[in-house]
């Protein structure tokens, strides 16, 4: 059907001089605008509402009495890899929870790939039935300096991308010390995509640095952690984009400032969220509801959740269930506790047919796990006495503290101390780029995990994602390294040299091949084992690969050693 006709139909399917293709009939809409709950058909043209306020017939009418149709979901920031099922599996897991558009940034699989990461990701959203988004990774590596990545992508690499229609702007700009610098190649990556959406990422940045960033052209920001923080950065004219993700909760601390003055500029985002946690609480549907039982008004929830989102997007043909909008609608059981019954996406219901003829996608990145063998006298920590910084893990956040502890001591080298809950952690280069001479190990300790044997390894290490290992026992840190090598990478536990329980995260060290229900139940398996090890965290595994991202305050790991963050400086190489 050529545009022209689609127009004299829609045209004529809204002022109900034809059946439309579709009604939802017998039921209310939240109007975003008023915030009444309004009793009204809803037509729809192929993909797109075409009727409201009225009565409509329809060639297929679904009957929606006694229940709430309010706009499709929009994440509007997160890492399909983080999730560790491919863009297909994920849209399977998501879009029953009402997340009709998400806005990816494939940097996961960037740092590991480089720009195939950028083709895979658009080839995959062109055939899904959720309305994919990427945005351009900025910050491939995160650092120049502190880590070893398996990439390096640079302006000129990034604009032949530009123009693809799936593609929105520039990703989270996480290097913002590098920006506050005028670093070339951070200017050079912002003045390509001035006049087009550039994400943020500046946990902490307040006062003069943060009016600079901003004038960088940076327009959202999902690192705002406190009302202070998240107000600042509203008062100087960002969208902030609240997350609530598996590790990263910011949900609890800044519902507060949700309200109907303020939800315009606010929109909800999940960043990292497993399919674990999708199957036990839910997606943005759970955010929405949380929002409201903290006491966020409703009406401020869903314009945060789908019309605020999609502007701060520049996406201006959804967000309302209003005449001319994509038909992306979420159909609610119970409209204060988002209970989902029903979607539709473009139009068409979401339904196991809906997924059923889509083309495969190849998976890429096998075999990227390069790391070398490894054996427990490779995490030595050497030093010339007891006292060491120390990172600490902060349950629920990514930000880390710094702790200055003094250890078990002997032998010239400083020990893992369980009293003071302090054990090893290490990062292993896994690209195959460690320089000759080098170890390509980076070896400290870290405290708050619970952990009294055994140890936990994962190559999902943000974002450059070399092999990050925790451990009691040096010999488990090196048998859990060495099997993630023989599985092309995952999440692993051993204890006594034997594996209690793993996933295997073959393309490129980061996501499944099975489907995301197989994958919830491994992750059961692995929190099960992690627990009885005597872990407390309730996600240690994507606590794990926090650990080495050298651009969250204050202390980190990298395959080059401790990293003050606060100085964006190696502590010890």
């Amino acid at each position: 059907m050529g545009q022209v006709d689609f127009l004299r139909r829609a045209i004529d399917q809204g002022q109900g001089r034809t059946e439309a293709d579709l009604v939802l009939k017998g039921g209310r809409f939240l109007d975003l605008v008023t915030g009444d709950l309004v009793a009204s058909d809803i037509a729809i043209c192929g993909d797109r509402i075409v009727g409201t306020y009225g009565h409509y017939r329809g060639r297929r009418e679904v009957d929606v009495g006694g229940k709430v149709v309010v706009p499709g979901f929009i994440d509007t920031h997160f890492h399909v890899e983080s999730s560790l099922m491919p863009p297909q599996e994920f849209e399977r897991c998501v879009l029953p929870h009402g997340v009709t558009t998400g806005v990816c940034d494939p940097h996961e699989m960037a740092n590991v790939l480089g720009m195939a990461a950028f083709r895979w990701f658009l080839e995959s959203a062109e055939t899904l039935a959720m309305d994919l988004r990427v945005q351009l990774s900025s910050c491939v590596p995160a650092t120049d300096h502190l880590e070893t990545s398996g990439a390096r992508i640079t302006a000129a690499d990034l604009l032949p991308f530009a123009s693809h229609r799936k593609v929105i702007g520039l990703a989270e700009f996480m290097n913002f010390p590098g920006v506050l610098a005028g670093d070339p190649g951070a200017l050079e990556k912002l003045a390509a995509f001035q006049g087009r959406h550039i994400d943020g990422h500046a946990p902490l940045l307040r006062g003069a640095g943060l009016n600079g960033y901003i004038a960088a052209g940076i327009r959202t920001e999902h690192e705002a952690t406190t009302p202070e923080e998240a107000l600042e950065k509203l008062s100087k004219g960002m969208t902030v984009l609240i997350r609530e993700g598996s590790v990263s909760k910011d949900l609890h601390a800044l519902a507060p400032i949700l309200t109907e003055r303020t939800a315009p500029f606010l929109a909800f985002c999940t960043d990292d969220r497993n399919p674990l946690d999708i199957a036990e609480e839910g997606h943005l549907d759970y955010v929405i509801r949380t929002s409201i039982a903290l006491g966020a008004p409703p009406l401020a929830a869903y314009r945060a959740a789908s019309w605020s989102a999609a502007r701060a997007f520049c996406l201006h043909d959804r967000g309302l269930v209003a005449p001319g909008q994509r038909a992306d609608l979420v159909v609610l059981d119970d409209f204060l506790a988002c209970r989902v019954s029903q979607v539709f996406s473009a139009g068409r219901p979401v339904d196991s047919a809906l997924f059923a003829d889509r083309p495969a996608i190849e998976p890429i990145g096998r075999g990227s796990v390069r790391a070398r063998q490894v054996t427990a006298t490779d995490f030595a920590a050497p030093g010339s006495g007891p006292s060491t910084p120390v990172i600490g893990v902060v349950p629920g956040k990514i930000i880390t503290l710094r702790y200055d502890l003094s250890l078990p001591y002997s032998g010239g080298e400083r020990r893992i101390d369980l009293e003071q809950d302090v054990i090893k952690v290490a990062v292993v280069e896994r690209h195959g780029k460690t320089a000759p001479g080098e170890r390509g190990i980076g070896v400290a300790f870290v405290k708050g995990f619970g952990l009294k044997r055994g140890a936990i390894a994962s190559s999902v290490g943000h974002d450059s994602h070399n092999i990050t290992v925790v451990g009691a026992d040096e010999s488990d840190m090196a048998a859990a390294v060495n099997r993630l090598g023989a599985i092309e990478g995952g999440f692993v536990v051993v204890e006594g040299g034997r594996v209690l329980a793993e996933i295997a995260l073959p393309l490129a060290g980061l996501m499944s091949l099975m489907p995301f229900d197989a994958i919830r139940q491994s992750l059961v398996t692995l929190r099960a084992a992690a627990r009885s090890l005597g872990v407390v965290l309730p996600e240690p595994f994507l606590q794990v690969a926090f650990l080495p991202l050298p651009v969250i305050p204050h202390l980190k790991i990298t395959d080059k050693g401790l990293v003050d963050v606060d100085r964006f400086a190696l502590v010890t190489p």
